[in-house]
């Protein structure tokens, strides 16, 4: 039997997200070369949030991309024999840029190392920072993340569920334990 357990509510992420947003900004100093770039899915919809944050607080549009990471994955073959592969859409150069990249939940580190690798593909960041609304621990690669919104300790065959209104209709983060 399945038990699911509410973690984050709506202003729980509202607030998070405008923690994070100033714990950027004060780290850089600003906006100044500074992307934010989405994996996705769920780290699109919180990229373009923290934007939204930055714009409010510092008055600057920071640029924003997306990077699918399918074909990067260690494990793709095992997902589904035919991957659906998203657009990566990067509409400025990489070189010399602050990357935050923005991923809804931390697990075992290997979706940020697909991310890197595809990133690089693309151009040579100056620094790569990683933003993520849950870090839930298990980490199978020696990956840790900049800027964290809540750390949660679970079982390894718990699932954290990042419920997003842009895809879900609510939001909301909950633990399913089996």
């Amino acid at each position: 039997m399945e038990r699911e357990q509410v973690i984050l509510k709506a202003a729980d992420i509202d607030r998070i997200l405008t923690r994070m947003a100033h714990e950027i900004l004060e780290k850089h100093k600003g906006t100044e070369n500074l992307v934010l770039i989405g994996i996705r899915t769920g780290g699109v919809f919180l990229a373009d949030r923290a934007r939204e944050k930055i714009l409010s607080i510092e008055g600057t549009n920071v640029p924003r991309g997306d990077l699918d990471i399918t074909l990067y994955r260690d494990d793709w073959t095992r997902i589904a024999p035919h991957p659906v592969v998203q657009k990566t859409e990067l509409p400025f150069s990489l070189d010399g840029k602050q990357v935050i990249l923005v991923d809804d939940v931390l697990f075992t580190g290997r979706t940020v190392r697909a991310a890197m690798d595809a990133l690089i593909d693309f151009g040579r960041p100056d620094q790569i920072e990683l933003a993520v609304l849950v870090d839930r621990g298990h980490r199978e690669l020696p990956i840790e993340a900049n800027y964290v919104g809540k750390h949660v300790e679970t079982i390894h065959g718990a699932t954290v569920n990042v419920y997003l209104k842009e895809n879900a209709g609510r939001d909301e983060v909950t633990i399913t334990f089996k």
